[in-house]
């Protein structure tokens, strides 16, 4: 689904950062991401200023963004900025670093074999002005955690 996602030329405009096609396939991961955390009602943390800039340009697109969540996911992905969720909801339930950890999480449930994450440090790669981005000590213990967790069981 989210591989044959048409994303239209809006969706950038106010994403300059190049290449834009890291930037698409850092959103196409980020999409992935949400997949599996509606599935297990799970709130995530967005990794990227750049991507999360072309996610605010894919809602704007309001009729194709709603009808790629139907599809996507069988409901509306809503996006809460850090501040911006109503109160009492699991997006403000949790700190950030846990939402940020929770996206590790989630990126070990969609990733296909040897595909590596452009998520973590892609605003580095495209030069934002402030990147973001997870620190890839941290990605690598949640992910030797996640290792540990599948041989005990």
């Amino acid at each position: 689904m989210v591989a044959a996602l048409d994303l239209p030329l809006a969706v950038f405009k106010t994403c300059p950062w190049e290449p834009r096609e890291l930037v698409e396939e850092g959103l196409r991961q980020w999409l992935r991401c949400c997949a599996a955390a509606l599935r297990d009602k799970q709130v995530i943390g967005m990794p990227s200023h750049a991507v999360d800039e072309a996610w605010h340009g894919f809602i704007l697109c309001t009729a194709r963004y709603s009808a790629f969540c139907d599809e996507a996911y069988g409901q509306f992905l809503h996006h809460h900025p850090e501040g911006g969720a109503p109160e009492n909801t699991r997006a403000t339930a949790d700190p950030m670093h846990e939402q940020l950890r929770r996206t590790v999480i989630a990126w070990s449930m969609v990733a296909r074999p040897g595909e590596q994450c452009v998520l973590w440090d892609l605003d580095n790669h495209v030069d934002v002005e402030q990147p973001w981005g997870i620190d890839p000590d941290w990605v690598a213990d949640i992910e030797a955690d996640l290792a540990r967790m599948d041989h005990r069981v």
